[in-house]
């Protein structure tokens, strides 16, 4: 199957500092989490090599007002900046034609989305949502919130959860690294 993802396409995406300035909601969001997204030096060599060995161009699909794309947006931007790789971004809403080729589980508009390529746009592989390490501890929490406030409104919840949640972000965004180099070196070929 082509992909819908063109050179022309590609090239129309969003840089991040072209992202950052359209955005309508986070921006404080994703200012913070690019502070605190920050590769080890075997991380940035790593993606250096990873660059050479083929992976050239990222794509990203997101929407500022989610959570994983305000963590996990900031962490692409480090890895295409350490390792030379063009990053373009596409709103998921106005973009259903590149979402489509990587739902999750063949049916869920799950994102952000990074999809790797090659610099002719050969397809090499994709990464969605969060870490699985991510989606653990957010339904153990969520568990544990729920039995110390028995009777809690669903926002009251929510804003528990998330306060949580926040201890937990820097862990993850290391974790999505940690990911996305086992993806890479696997494709690739590389450690």
């Amino acid at each position: 199957m082509a992909s819908v993802v063109t050179q022309e396409r590609f090239s129309k995406g969003f840089t991040y500092p072209e992202y950052i300035a359209q955005i309508a909601v986070n921006k404080d969001m994703f200012e913070r989490f690019y502070a605190s997204a920050q590769l080890t030096p075997d991380d940035t060599a790593f993606f250096r090599r990873a660059a050479p060995a083929g992976a050239k161009k990222m794509l990203v699909l997101g929407e500022d007002w989610c959570p994983d794309v305000y963590r996990g947006l900031p962490v692409f931007v480090r890895i295409a900046e350490a390792a030379g790789l063009e990053l373009r971004i596409f709103p998921r809403d106005k973009h259903p034609d590149i979402m489509n080729e990587f739902l999750n589980r063949g049916e869920f508009m799950s994102i952000p989305v990074v999809v790797f390529y090659t610099g002719d746009l050969k397809y090499l592989c994709h990464w969605i949502e969060r870490p699985a390490s991510a989606s653990t501890d957010r339904a153990r929490l969520e568990e544990t919130v729920k039995k110390e406030m028995p009777g809690a409104g669903e926002q009251e919840l929510r804003t528990a959860l998330r306060q949580r949640m926040q201890a937990l972000q820097p862990a993850w965004q290391k974790e999505t690294v940690r990911e996305l180099r086992q993806l890479l070196a696997d494709k690739l070929g590389i450690r």
